[in-house]
């Protein structure tokens, strides 16, 4: 098996295992008592503090150890708003943030806040203007990650750090996928990021506040990670988080650049190896490992079974995965083709025969799921030029991407001129029949107003 996953979860990094084990036996009693194995495990403590604390780029006092990452951003993101409630209660994020983000996002509205969420353009990337023209003087936090972690797209920080700091807002910075390859660049207040995604341990994340900003801990106070995360420590965890955050670290040059060739060639070659493919994300401000394209007529789920019976583990954006009925709102922000898609994140140390082996399995797989679901031939078929024709496609209770198989079996059907009017109830169907236009040359006209049953009419123009 080739595991191609790694930002979702990396693989436990050898000094991570070899800290553990260690830790296990010298760190296992209260850090707080001030007795023999105390003490010992105090000094095992502060040493992990001053390791990732450096790593990050803050003073020790400013880094708490929580239990996840997304423990980080909840207390984080809460905190700095509390803080600030006399300022306001506006609140900004990107619209590609991890979903923690969103969810506290969606917490604060909840509770009577506001917020303004940016968007992006079709590479996932925020503009620095738009988002420095969204600061008002309510302002109370403003959120950006350092890097997506669905296409990898790295996000204009430092830009933006700085206008915050002259407007006197605090930026916070999901570093989750980005900082086992290095510091995030600007003048951010408060940053996140969880160790399983560089090759730690899970269940622990961290949580940096800059000194200066207003931070107010939510819920019953606790003498321990300055409040910020209460209840013991894990510290055999945490120990380990730091010992590996310094390993990678130490590994990134070399390990990136090698990356960066691995994910160079499966960006370059699969649209030459699969018909109708977009590979989405910003080509050049990107992580190393991590690749993603999508394929028309192809069921996300499907291809990754396809793909894990040839000895891969690939994760996928797609509306069609088992664990959400939606698009990714990653790749519904972007605007791009969310069906068939699939994401390749390549661990250290991965191989390039691995790669290659990919490269060579992915037009079978792509091939294979294709005919089980009745998908067309490349290319539409000629029809007589004509104008005025329309043809209705009924796709309603058809889940992505069937509707689009469906269309693309009939636009050939029209003359040249002639329109298709596809009725479906997937939300997916919104994203991914103008992303097939583009990608195909016909021309997408618009979408009726869903009627008494949910569905939508999608009307297309064929061109050619």
């Amino acid at each position: 098996m080739a595991y191609f996953d790694a930002a979702s979860s990396a693989p436990l990094h050898p000094v991570a295992r070899q800290a553990l084990v260690a830790a296990l036996d010298e760190g296992w009693a209260d850090p707080g008592r001030l007795y023999r194995e105390g003490r010992r495990a105090r000094l095992l403590l502060d040493a992990a503090r001053e390791a990732a604390a450096e790593a990050v780029g803050c003073r020790t006092d400013e880094l708490a150890f929580t239990s996840s990452g997304t423990s980080a951003v909840h207390t984080g993101i809460a905190g700095a708003l509390a803080g600030r409630r006399r300022v306001g209660r506006h609140l900004i994020v990107s619209a590609v943030e991890h979903s923690s983000v969103l969810h506290s996002a969606e917490a604060h509205e909840a509770d009577g806040g506001t917020v303004t969420r940016i968007a992006v353009d079709r590479a996932g990337s925020v503009a620095p203007p738009v988002y420095t023209s969204a600061l008002r003087p309510d302002t109370a936090l403003a959120c950006l990650q350092s890097a997506n972690h669905e296409v990898g797209t790295e996000q204009p920080v430092a830009e933006v750090a700085e206008a915050c700091r002259h407007r006197g807002v605090p930026l916070l910075v999901d570093a989750a996928q980005s900082l086992g390859w290095g510091p995030v660049a600007g003048d951010w207040s408060l940053l996140t990021a969880s160790a399983h995604k560089w090759g730690g341990p899970a269940g622990v994340g961290l949580l940096a506040v800059r000194k200066g900003v207003r931070f107010a801990v939510r819920g019953p106070a606790d003498e321990r990670e300055s409040g910020r995360a209460p209840g013991f420590e894990n510290l055999p965890a945490i120990v380990a988080a730091a010992a590996s955050l310094r390993a990678v670290r130490a590994e990134a040059a070399q390990e990136a650049a090698r990356l960066r060739e691995l994910t160079e060639r499966i960006r370059s070659r699969v649209p030459g190896l699969v018909p109708d493919v977009e590979v989405v994300g910003d080509p050049v401000r990107r992580l190393p490992g991590l690749v993603t394209f999508s394929c028309l007529y192809v069921d996300g789920e499907a291809l990754l079974h396809e793909l894990d019976g040839a000895g891969f583990s690939v994760s996928s954006g797609s509306s069609c995965t088992s664990s959400t009925l939606t698009p990714s709102h990653v790749l519904r922000a972007m605007g791009v083709l969310s069906e068939g898609n699939v994401r390749v994140s390549l661990p250290p140390g991965t191989a390039g025969e691995d790669v290659e082996r990919f490269l060579r399995v992915l037009p079978g797989a792509v091939a294979a799921v294709r005919e089980k679901l009745g998908a067309p031939d490349p290319g539409p078929a000629g029809a007589a030029a004509g104008e005025g024709d329309v043809r209705t496609v009924d796709a309603v209770g058809r889940l992505c991407p069937l509707p689009v198989i469906e269309l693309a079996k009939v636009i050939g059907k029209v003359p040249v001129g002639g329109t298709v009017r596809v009725l479906a109830d997937d939300p997916a169907a919104r994203l991914d029949i103008p992303a097939w236009c583009a990608m195909r040359g016909q021309e997408y006209v618009g979408e009726e107003p869903a009627g008494e049953g949910g569905a939508a009419a999608y009307l297309v123009r064929r061109l050619q």
